[in-house]
């Protein structure tokens, strides 16, 4: 059975198109390390991380689909398992192959895109992969890494987005509220995400209707 990690609520929905053992970890860090052994603890016999990143490398557009390859953090590098990968893209030949960055906060703008992506290589960045990876290495499982690149490299987030979720992986409106009342001019800013999430969620349910028989993981 194939466990996917996820940082929103949204992205889990579409998830349980694939398999129906799905958590979301509300983009915690340190709630994705547990979430991933329960996951493994629930009799997942290999691991997914699922969901929209922000991009790193130049030419990847908003939507395009990335298939990992390594996942790499400050301490380690972690191999996604080539059978999966392979599975993934002989299902998804538009997806594209890369490194990802498992990050412990959000990288919030244009400058630390590039440097992220000069210092590492990694052509997207979200943090669930980094818990995904370790706990399947800790237990001797394969993982996967298949994200849809929201905002692109050019593209910074406005302070808006940056407030958090709810413990349930969905925004918090309330302090996005507070935060645009504050700072009405990043409004555009907060506009363009929007519709850059949109397009990432829609081809990750493009994506999820296509591998509806990868759950089981032969």
């Amino acid at each position: 059975m194939l466990g996917i990690l996820t940082g929103l609520a949204k992205e889990a929905e579409i998830a349980q198109r694939i398999s129906p053992l799905v958590a979301c970890s509300a983009s915690d860090p340190v709630r994705a390390v547990a979430l991933a052994r329960d996951l493994i603890g629930q009799g997942a016999t290999a691991l997914l991380s699922f969901g929209i990143a922000g991009g790193l490398a130049p030419d990847l557009p908003t939507g395009r689909l990335v298939i990992g390859t390594t996942v790499r953090t400050g301490a380690a590098t972690y191999a996604c398992d080539p059978d999966l990968a392979a599975r993934l893209a002989a299902v998804l030949p538009g997806a594209v192959r890369g490194d990802v960055w498992g990050g412990d906060a959000i990288v919030d703008t244009a400058a630390a895109k590039v440097q992220l992506y000069s210092d590492s290589g990694a052509v997207i960045v979200d943090l669930e992969s980094a818990a995904v990876a370790a706990a399947a290495m800790e237990a001797g499982l394969p993982f996967g890494v298949l994200r849809a690149v929201a905002d692109p490299a050019a593209h910074g987030l406005p302070p808006a987005a940056l407030v958090g979720l709810n413990a349930e992986g969905r925004p918090a409106i309330g302090p996005v509220l507070r935060a645009l009342a504050r700072s009405p001019g990043q409004l555009p800013a907060l506009i363009r995400l929007g519709r850059q999430s949109s397009a990432a969620m829609r081809a990750l349910l493009a994506a999820a209707g296509r591998l509806g028989d990868l759950g089981g993981v032969a």
